[in-house]
């Protein structure tokens, strides 16, 4: 949905309306209310919901009196992707940049500001019933309006999914059935991310701890595509986990360990074919960047997957531009 499909004099007032039934009744101002260009995305995941929202320097206060008179009684973790934030909860305030995420609670009253910048800020917010967590309220407490760095851990791999999820709900390429699993996944990791903050593992369901791994293990295989030496063994070892039981984890997927390796070595290096950038890297090239040691291997996957060698792949792609 987009306020430029509106009069510019209604966009604010629409921008404010779907905000405030997205997250929590505020009080809403802007320097560019009078045409206020704004995307909002909503997507219902079944135990969570996903807002994608892109609009210029604003700023939204949830008052006392506003809490009093309706709260959702929710949680909603944000991450910013473009341009920043300040916001302030508890008596407590924090500024935040790109790849930061924040976590904040419809029952207390805030303030939040999207900062001017080059640019509409941009922010993913991911918002679910408090009684969904199986963490504390109080542990959570000591979180909000402090700016949690997604750059290592579970808050990495969960910003890493969310920016996924988002992009494929943008493109339309999820189905409902589709969202109602990884809206469980989310959940499970949005858990598993905030347990690590608040040293609370151990109050995670056995499902969360085992999603949160297998994100863990998923993301860990994508940093190492190009390791030759990637297998199976050195995943569970690195992760201090009986081979086994890495099978065990990925029994529900469609493919084995190996398998899903393969796969995402494979899809890595048709892109690199079909990237007009890299026109002139040679496929034995390509391939040894993806983890392959011998091109012929490297050919015979990638003509079982796509039904012609990589180099033919490559000439289709050039012609079809």
């Amino acid at each position: 949905m987009r306020s430029a499909d509106l009069p510019a004099a209604d966009r604010f007032e629409w921008w404010c309306e779907q905000l405030a039934r997205d997250t929590a009744p505020a009080v809403f101002s802007s320097p560019h209310s009078g045409d206020f260009l704004a995307v909002v995305t909503l997507a219902d995941l079944g135990p969570v919901q996903l807002a994608i929202h892109a609009f210029p320097e604003a700023r939204a206060l949830r008052t006392p009196a506003l809490v009093r008179r309706s709260d959702p009684e929710r949680y909603g973790l944000s991450l910013v992707t473009a341009n920043g934030i300040w916001f302030a909860q508890r008596d407590r305030d924090c500024r935040l940049g790109t790849g930061d995420l924040l976590l904040h609670d419809t029952s207390l009253p805030y303030d939040s500001r999207v900062l001017p910048g080059v640019g509409p800020g941009r922010m993913l917010l991911l918002h679910w019933p408090k009684t969904a967590l199986p963490l504390r309220p109080q542990r959570l407490d000591a979180l909000l309006a402090h700016r949690l760095p997604a750059a290592t851990g579970m808050n990495a791999v969960l910003a890493r999914f969310l920016t996924s999820v988002a992009t494929a709900v943008e493109r339309r390429e999820v189905s409902e059935r589709e969202m109602e699993r990884l809206g469980a996944v989310a959940l499970d990791l949005a858990a598993a991310a905030l347990a690590e903050q608040v040293d609370a593992q151990d109050r995670l369901t056995p499902d969360a701890r085992r999603q949160a791994l297998l994100a863990r293990i998923e993301a860990f295989i994508e940093l190492n595509l190009g390791d030759p030496d990637l297998t199976p063994a050195a995943i569970a070892a690195h992760h201090h986990i009986s081979l086994a039981y890495l099978h065990r984890l990925f029994q529900p997927r469609e493919r084995t360990v190996a398998a899903w390796i393969r796969h995402q070595r494979l899809e890595r290096a048709r892109a690199d074919l079909t990237d007009p950038r890299l026109r002139n890297r040679p496929v034995h090239a390509i391939a040894a960047r993806w983890g392959f040691r011998h091109a012929a291997d490297f050919s015979r996957a990638f003509r079982t997957a796509h039904g012609m060698p990589p180099g033919d792949y490559r000439h289709q792609a050039v012609d079809q531009e």
